[in-house]
């Protein structure tokens, strides 16, 4: 048997991926211009999904995450020891006065598993919030930084590294980064360890450095809370 990955597989997932965080319809141009695989391709993909009930189209025949994504979601869930775990962790510990988030990479993407605002219910803090680039997050900034400069630098615009390389210096160095945003903003993350994710705290505006400190340290003590589970 080939010790090759199964390409089309890999490009099935990538393809359910990408339309499940879309948020709206997508046609099949789009689609394979943002995988940057052939159009034909992911029309075939998309209808093998749509035949098991993960896609279904709209009147424009563009494609929306089918029924099935409920099962697969709530599948999903229960086999993710850090979503179950972490859960009721963060419901009772984390601070209600600020942005608390929690997100994976993929593909140079931050996929926000739990963003809570002040005043939030658990509710709307699950999965609740957009996609954004790795390198525009707090979360990624933290998570790319267990990865080599010359790959990062193969996959990223020579502005987008220039912002990014202070901060991965600082979670190398010291194990967090703490971003100090132009607009007075400030947001910082810490990795959680084995699970391949992050945790962030951010709209704390214009605060002063012992402060910043002492949410540093509560943030310190979050991560720690939620590595061992």
């Amino acid at each position: 048997m080939s010790s090759q990955p199964n390409q089309s597989l890999i490009d099935g997932i990538r393809c359910l991926q990408y339309l499940v965080s879309s948020d709206r319809a997508i046609g099949c141009r789009e689609l394979a211009r943002l995988m940057g695989i052939n159009t034909t391709r992911v029309n075939r993909l998309l209808m093998t999904m749509a035949a098991i009930g993960l896609t279904t189209q709209d009147e424009q025949r563009r494609y929306l995450p089918g029924p099935g994504i409920h099962a697969l979601a709530a599948q999903a869930i229960r086999g993710s020891a850090l979503f179950s775990r972490a859960l009721p962790l963060l419901e009772h510990h984390a601070p209600n006065d600020i942005v608390v988030a929690m997100g994976v990479l993929w593909e140079d993407q931050v996929i926000y598993i739990y963003h809570s605002t002040p005043g939030s219910q658990v509710s709307q803090a699950l999965a609740g919030f957009r996609m954004l680039p790795a390198w525009q997050s707090v979360i990624g900034m933290s998570l790319l930084a267990a990865e080599a400069d010359t790959d990062l630098q193969a996959r990223l615009s020579a502005e987008q590294w220039e912002h990014l390389q202070p901060h991965l210096a600082q979670q190398r160095q010291s194990g967090h980064v703490v971003w100090r945003h132009d607009d007075g903003e400030i947001s910082m993350a810490t990795p959680l360890g084995s699970h391949n994710a992050a945790l962030a705290f951010a709209g704390m505006w214009d605060i002063p450095d012992s402060q910043a400190n002492d949410r540093l340290a509560e943030l310190q003590a979050l991560c720690a809370r939620l590595a061992n589970t």
